[in-house]
């Protein structure tokens, strides 16, 4: 059974505050790929460092995202993010799981997988563990929170990303 979390009534309570990042999410969207990479290593040095965490429960479900700025087909994800300038990969998947999230995660261990990403972008994974605090997310980047099986992940997610689960399971 999947259990599925959602801001109550499906949109945030104050859902004024996102119209602006739901137009700049439709904006990113039509920008495509190789425009989005352009706008991204603008702000950037030399290439990106992208940093993730694995994060399960006591069942072995993960904590799955489903990100506004992602294309549909591919919309799930792990929580994570970009690394800051002088940021430690490990500091930046707690800072991105508490962005996306208001958990309060800690990382176990060195990285479960680095991988090279698109072209300039480094991918490292990590597993994590909910430390503490209360699902909310962040409207602004994330639609939608669902601890998920292993059995049951959702067809919108990039078949890499499945196989990487797969293969760390």
């Amino acid at each position: 059974m999947k259990a599925q979390i959602r801001p109550p009534g499906g949109r945030s309570a104050d859902h004024r505050g996102t119209l602006l990042p739901r137009l700049l999410a439709r904006l990113w969207k039509r920008l495509g790929g190789r425009a989005q990479w352009r706008l991204a290593r603008l702000r950037h040095d030399t290439f990106l460092v992208y940093a993730a965490g694995i994060v399960r429960d006591d069942h072995g479900r993960i904590l799955l995202l489903r990100h506004r700025l992602w294309p549909a087909y591919r919309a799930w994800g792990l929580p994570g993010g970009y690394i800051e300038a002088g940021e430690r990969p490990e500091d930046a998947v707690i800072r991105e799981i508490r962005e996306e999230t208001s958990l309060t995660a800690e990382v176990a261990g060195p990285p479960v997988h680095l991988a090279g990403g698109y072209r300039y972008r480094v991918e490292v994974y990590y597993d994590a563990r909910v430390a503490g605090g209360r699902l909310h997310l962040d409207t602004a980047e994330i639609l939608e929170a669902r601890w998920c099986p292993l059995d049951a992940l959702p067809a919108e997610m990039s078949p890499r990303l499945r196989e990487l689960i797969a293969r760390l399971t």
